[in-house]
């Protein structure tokens, strides 16, 4: 044996199938290694350079709502390939594959909870399951969520994360953007306040429907917020956009959302503007939080 190959040293491998956890993320913006510990005590914004990293689902109810506290509502409605849909290959394929990936079987989850003790019914989309698109069961379920927060009598809150409406699902796709809307009417009946969070990115479908339409629109720095992306408007105008066009801090300045704020600010932010909205005060500083509910809250 060569005395180099004697001496050379090798990296260990882990396993396939291995257990042990990355310690490490490279921010995509500024490409530094961050501490993934570090990383989750600033809520997956980077302590470098403020990148707002995109979240699951339930790490966004992790973020947002107080620990314990979120009974889920959502699970029991699954998508049905109704259109025998294929394109490069079939529906259910696509869906299978997204549901194992995420755990949920579709791309939002529901359900009740407090935020710094206020209650609120939260629904949080899933870019993760293809890519956030709005099908049938995203519909209906955001729906329902309206619905039973009009029952209980505490506000909505709506994070969006989207790519747009399911092509998988066709016109059954774009008639959620009427259903939802409808839905949320019934919050305004009952004047109960609903909250639309817009995150990174939401575009198409759910952009023109319920994720504008709310009492107060909040969005995360830099997310991108529009209708068709912003390639596809200069292919069209054959015109330049201008600088920042469709990002959360452009849409601020010209009013098409009331606030851009950062993730690690925005419990206190809409704990604020909930208290306003709910006419309830603040809690004293050290009181407990509640406990999660041991059964079905409705």
């Amino acid at each position: 044996m060569a005395l180099d190959k004697f001496f050379r040293r090798r990296r260990a491998q882990p396993a396939e199938g291995s257990d042990i956890p990355d310690l490490w993320s490279k921010c995509p913006a500024c490409k530094e290694n961050i501490y993934n510990k570090d990383l989750e005590a600033e809520s997956y914004v980077c302590p470098k350079c403020g990148y707002h990293h995109r979240l699951s689902a339930r790490r966004r109810i992790e973020v947002l709502l107080d620990p314990g506290s979120f009974w889920q509502q959502s699970g029991h409605v699954h998508p049905v390939d109704v259109l025998n849909f294929v394109d490069t290959e079939t529906y259910p394929a696509r869906l299978e594959r997204a549901q194992r990936k995420t755990g949920q079987p579709d791309a939002i989850l529901t359900g009740r909870g407090t935020l710094l003790g206020l209650p609120v019914m939260a629904a949080v989309m899933d870019f993760e399951f293809s890519g956030g698109s709005m099908g049938s069961v995203v519909g209906e379920e955001i729906a329902r969520a309206a619905e039973t927060a009009a029952e209980a009598g505490v506000p909505l809150l709506l994070v969006a994360a989207s790519g747009g409406a399911r092509m998988q699902e066709s016109a059954l796709s774009l008639m959620q953007m009427a259903k939802t809307t409808v839905a949320l009417q019934r919050l305004t009946e009952r004047g109960l306040p609903y909250i639309s969070l817009l995150t990174d990115p939401t575009t198409g479908g759910v952009t023109a429907s319920f994720a504008t339409i709310a009492d107060v629109i909040v969005a995360e720095p830099g997310a991108l917020i529009g209708f068709a992306g912003p390639r596809v408007i200069q292919q069209t105008i054959r015109q330049n956009l201008p600088e920042g066009f469709q990002r959360s801090e452009f849409l601020l300045e010209h009013g098409m959302v009331d606030l851009v704020t950062d993730r690690r600010e925005q419990r206190a932010v809409l704990h604020s503007l909930l208290s306003v909205l709910t006419r309830q005060p603040a809690p004293t500083p050290g009181t407990a939080l509640p406990d999660a509910p041991a059964e079905d809250p409705r």
